[in-house]
């Protein structure tokens, strides 16, 4: 660690070990509560980080103490020179994995092998290709289904994260929980967070306490295994006993985990985001650019971030679209 001790200690004594790393705006679907139905202004180019950028500041990271990098996106594979990012990213010594949508992972099986990646996180929000076409307004569904079982058969841990939207998926709930009866699936409900552009209500999230009531009524309360959650783990974990896989609930909504965060994210533009939901980004990219250290950048904007959720400490607040001045999630990074 450089001489800059604890530049990733917030004034709340949350070191932050884990960064998301946004690589690109791009996606090949266009889900909606993640994307605007009209889509988005993305940055030119020449304002993204390029290859060297990513690994550089990665680097600068993990000598300040990451332990944990994630990439996302948009869809992190569309990038051309994601076979690069990922190489140079491996030589770092950190624990590196991945959200993906699985439409083109397959093509990836041997460089995430060779990079050393065990676990990736799977975004697919039904068991049902016509639904899943028009959540995402493409035909991929049987793609992604093939390849979320290959990815178990090459031995990758497999999150499967899912959306629930009240109107669109709530009712596959428990076709989710029967997929982990025969294969070691880690599914994963995330309440409906809200974006610029998703059109967000809390009337359309379903909550942690909705999801457990149904599981209570349709398995036997001994059967629902509370499981150890692992140090600043965003979900409740459980699992049906005698089911090979488990699953977890991450409730950002209505029970956040806000006092165990030890994320920070990196846009693909080289916005430096202390929260998902803060209002306010530190720009790395451009200093770096012009040979400036961004060691100070850093250390300041982890020393602002809130207790809560960018400063919506109450449910009131939180509740209220007009309170949400964001981007959207496909800027941000899934």
């Amino acid at each position: 660690m450089s001489e800059s001790q604890n530049i990733l200690t917030d004034s709340f004594d949350r070191k932050h070990t884990y960064l998301r790393i946004s690589l690109t705006e791009r996606c090949n679907l266009r889900c909606s509560y993640c994307m605007p139905l009209e889509g988005v202004p993305l940055s030119p180019k020449d304002h993204l980080m390029n290859a060297e950028e990513v690994f550089e500041i990665a680097k600068l990271f993990v000598q300040e103490g990451v332990t944990k990098i994630r990439l996302t996106g948009g869809e992190p594979l569309v990038r051309k020179d994601f076979p690069e990012i990922l190489t140079s990213l491996a030589t770092l010594p950190v624990q590196l994995t991945m959200t993906t949508n699985g439409v083109t992972v397959d093509r990836h099986l041997e460089l995430l092998k060779k990079c050393g990646m065990k676990s990736l996180n799977l975004s697919l929000d039904t068991l049902d290709a016509d639904k899943f076409k028009k959540i995402t307004f493409r035909d991929q569904f049987k793609k992604v289904h093939e390849n979320m079982f290959l990815l178990q058969q090459e031995g990758f841990l497999v999150k499967i994260n899912v959306v629930l939207m009240k109107g669109v998926n709530e009712d596959e709930i428990l076709d989710f929980i029967e997929l982990t009866r025969d294969y070691p699936f880690v599914v994963r409900f995330i309440e409906f967070m809200p974006f610029d552009g998703n059109n967000w209500n809390r009337e359309k999230t379903v909550s942690l306490r909705e999801i457990l009531d149904l599981l209570e009524s349709t398995y036997s309360a001994d059967r629902i295994l509370r499981l150890r959650d692992a140090p600043n783990d965003t979900a409740k974990n459980y699992q049906i006993q005698g089911y090979k896989g488990q699953f977890g609930i991450i409730s950002t909504v209505t029970n956040p985990f806000c006092d165990s965060c030890n994320r920070i994210r990196l846009t693909a533009n080289g916005q430096l985001k202390n929260c998902l939901f803060s209002q306010t980004e530190s720009d790395l990219l451009n200093p770096y650019r012009e040979g400036k250290t961004i060691v100070p950048i850093i250390q300041k904007a982890v020393g602002k971030k809130f207790a809560m959720r960018g400063g919506l400490s109450s449910p009131e607040q939180f509740n209220d679209p007009e309170q949400h001045h964001n981007r959207s999630m496909i800027t941000i990074g899934g």
